[in-house]
Parts: structure tokens; C-alpha cells; sequence
């Protein structure tokens, strides 16, 4: 899958923790891969979670990740896009905002 991120995106990604980091690239990859689990790192006895997948009322088109549900609040809004390359077009997310609940002020 093809990824493209908005310049708000990179702002937020930069003001993550290391830890929240991580979790977002392990997230995606999930993502991509099609599967809908994230591992919660938090030691022994730790267990995969959902990753929550939703469109986002009152903005179209848009659609929230999360991924972190015990402790921080890691969330992610997208959209599908289409993606020049190679002298093709391919299906893509544009990931959009990242951070936590108060990305949602501004999808």
C-alpha cells in the first residue's frame, strides 16, 4: 500500500514520543497489511488490540485509525487518494493528522 502524508501530519508525527512512534509504524504496517490487531508492548502477559478503523462524522471522506487504547490516546485521520507513479495511478492514504482526541478539531 502507498502512503503520502499532509504537512500537518509530519508537524504532529514530530511532536510523538519515541513509544508513541512506535506503536504508529507498528499500527500502519498492520494497516497495510490488512490485519486489524496492534500489540501492546507493556510487558509480560500483554495482548494484541483492535485497531479501530471509523469514518469521522461531519467530515467526509475522512476516516480515523486508532491505535492505542490503555494509557496515551493515539489516533490518526485519512483519506483514500490516488498516487502517481511510474506512469500509474495507484490507490493510497494520505494520512492527515496524528496525535491524540484534539486532532478531531481539525481532521
Amino acid at each position: 500500500m502507498r502512503f503520502e502524508r499532509t504537512d500537518s501530519f509530519k508537524a504532529d508525527c514530530r511532536r510523538l514520543s519515541p513509544r508513541e512512534r512506535a506503536f504508529f509504524k507498528e499500527a500502519v504496517r498492520l494497516f497495510g497489511d490488512g490485519r486489524d490487531t496492534v500489540a501492546d508492548t507493556r510487558g509480560p502477559g500483554a495482548r494484541p488490540y483492535s485497531l479501530l478503523l471509523k469514518s469521522i462524522a461531519g467530515a467526509r471522506a475522512v476516516f480515523e485509525m486508532t491505535w492505542i487504547f490503555a494509557g496515551s490516546d493515539g489516533r490518526a485521520t485519512w483519506e483514500w487518494c490516488t498516487v502517481e507513479a511510474e506512469g500509474h495511478r495507484h490507490p493510497s492514504v494520505r494520512w492527515r493528522r496524528m496525535g491524540d482526541h484534539a486532532i478531531f478539531g481539525d481532521p
